[in-house]
């Protein structure tokens, strides 16, 4: 989920720790809690400071090991105990349960969308994305912020407002779930050009009867399409080319942590006075007619790196990072 979707579940959970008659009947332990949910839901994103080391490393690491089983543990321990030092004497458990709800729900909900996390680390590596829910949902996030305001209002009693409001949401849950499967069990029937041995992915969006198709072809080129209310409608297709560049590309960093991540990717050669320019895209986030998560590695006659970049950004901006107009 994005940044402002978190801060609002770590407000939320807040308010459902007063089902705790423990945290309810202490001001300073729900005072605690309060701090130890919000922050609890931004610490597995703070693995954002890998950006220093460039978008590569970011890309590599991002919702990977900070995700990660041990990560919950180790998050609600260094959280709890940091709370200690400001709030002493406090009943350790409670407050420690309510860190750990907040950092589990962020990671168990960051599996819900494309991005996906490494959440099942060490076990396994493997990216689990469920393409259910939006990076951004308007219903999770309305929802959150008008049970927030009754509680700040003090309308009803937390205790009484937050078991509703996430017993809607496990319900919301379910059944985007629901849509999820019956909509991918169904595209082969609703597209009109499939061909037995193609595959396709669903994608959530912002809108709640709108979903992204990406169709994997026979020659593992891809087909997109938007799917309306049970109405399919391709918009674009793509072709990776066939050229030593897209091979020589691959041995370097940058695609490598860009290809770590995600398999749905085409690659683009261009051609120009002073070598190749290969871009690999990954299909899945298409956006006003472009594919915005790039990986680009401009390269001389010799195939020999010159630069390269990693990461989401617009062309204009793709360009000036590469220095393409001074070559």
């Amino acid at each position: 989920m994005d940044t402002g979707t978190h801060l609002v579940i770590g407000l939320g959970l807040a308010g459902l720790a007063y089902i705790d008659p423990v945290v309810a009947s202490n001001s300073e332990l729900a005072t605690a809690v309060l701090i130890g949910t919000i922050v609890g839901q931004q610490a597995p994103d703070f693995d954002t400071i890998m950006r220093v080391k460039g978008s590569a490393a970011y890309i590599k690491n991002h919702r990977g090991i900070s995700h990660s089983l041990p990560a919950i543990v180790i998050w609600t321990m260094l959280i709890t105990l940091s709370l200690q030092l400001f709030f002493t004497g406090l009943p350790l458990f409670h407050l420690g349960l309510w860190v750990l709800i907040s950092v589990a729900v962020h990671v168990f909900s960051d599996m819900f969308n494309a991005y996906g996390t490494q959440a099942l680390r060490p076990i396994t590596k493997k990216w689990i994305a469920w393409n259910i829910i939006h990076i951004f949902d308007p219903v999770i996030f309305t929802t959150h912020i008008i049970a927030i305001l009754i509680w700040a209002t003090k309308l009803a009693d937390p205790g009484v407002v937050f078991p509703i409001l996430y017993s809607l949401l496990i319900v919301y849950y379910v059944v985007r779930v629901f849509q999820h499967s019956k909509w991918e069990r169904q595209l082969p029937m609703i597209d009109k050009t499939f061909i037995e041995g193609e595959r396709y992915m669903l994608i959530p969006t912002i809108h709640f009867l709108r979903w992204n198709v990406v169709k994997q072809k026979l020659d593992n080129n891809y087909a997109l399409g938007e799917l309306r209310s049970g109405w399919l409608h391709w918009v674009d297709t793509t072709r990776s080319d066939q050229h030593s560049a897209v091979e020589a590309s691959r041995s370097h960093p940058n695609i490598q942590a860009f290809l770590g991540f995600t398999s749905t990717v085409c690659a683009e050669v261009k051609h120009h006075s002073w070598g190749s320019e290969v871009r690999w895209t990954d299909v899945r986030y298409r956006h006003r007619k472009n594919y915005p998560f790039v990986a680009v590695v401009l390269m001389d006659h010799d195939l020999n790196p010159l630069s390269s970049y990693v990461g989401w950004m617009n062309e204009d901006r793709v360009e000036k990072k590469l220095g393409l107009n001074s070559l």
